[in-house]
């Protein structure tokens, strides 16, 4: 990745002091696949430890209701969930595990239509960015922003612009000092430099969120002791 940190960098100088404070670029690797989307819809609007218990507890349920213990293990730990396992439970038992009844409609809607294969995960890959959006908002619930977090995390496309995000749009605005939260026309405006790297552009700042300026560590530097007078 080093060549689209270079052209953000010279293309953009506050994008190049953003890249300076955060650090290198990381991706954490996620599978294209029916589970990471579950995992998504799962995770939306919750804190990161109410994200992870409720899948968690989702997992347990799908496995116990497919008698799965033998069945494939998740990249992300655990029972790998199934569309035939999500729907082996009932909307009682998936809100047992804390699900939200509209929630749980979009998982039941998601696993439905990949079963009968109007959402088919494994040809994602060979889709334009536009064709993956499209597909995978025939879902209830999931959204072009939902669509947009898949094609970044998941199939890793490296200019994926998602101008709703509210975390990047506080970034820009901080980052950009704008006087108020910057509108879509203006993110594709300011945008169309990083080309064609826009999600790294996104990752450095949503990383800058956690990295404000004013919270940089910097090394110590140690005092020289004052030398002693000869007596």
């Amino acid at each position: 990745m080093r060549k689209a940190t270079s052209h953000l960098k010279k293309c953009d100088p506050v994008m190049a002091d953003i890249i300076a404070r955060v650090g290198p670029f990381r991706f954490d690797q996620r599978p294209a696949t029916f589970e990471a989307m579950i995992r998504s819809m799962v995770s939306q609007q919750l804190a990161v430890a109410a994200a992870r218990a409720i899948y968690q507890r989702l997992q347990n349920a799908c496995e116990q209701a497919v008698n799965g213990q033998d069945s494939e293990r998740s990249l992300f730990g655990g029972f790998a969930i199934t569309p035939e396992s999500v729907l082996a439970l009932t909307e009682d038992q998936m809100r047992a595990c804390g699900l939200s009844r509209q929630k749980l409609s979009y998982i039941r809607d998601l696993a439905q239509k990949t079963i009968s294969r109007e959402v088919d995960f494994a040809s994602l890959r060979a889709m334009s960015d536009d064709d993956v959006i499209a597909h995978l908002t025939r879902v209830r619930g999931v959204g072009v922003w939902s669509a947009q977090m898949f094609l970044i995390f998941a199939l890793h496309r490296l200019d994926v612009m998602p101008t709703v995000d509210l975390a990047i749009n506080k970034a820009i605005r901080s980052a950009y000092r704008k006087r108020k939260m910057p509108k879509p026309k203006q993110i594709l405006k300011l945008a169309e430099k990083w080309k064609p790297y826009r999600s790294l552009a996104c990752w450095y700042l949503w990383r800058s969120v956690e990295k404000p300026a004013g919270m940089v560590t910097k090394p110590s530097k140690r005092r020289s002791r004052p030398k002693r007078k000869a007596s």
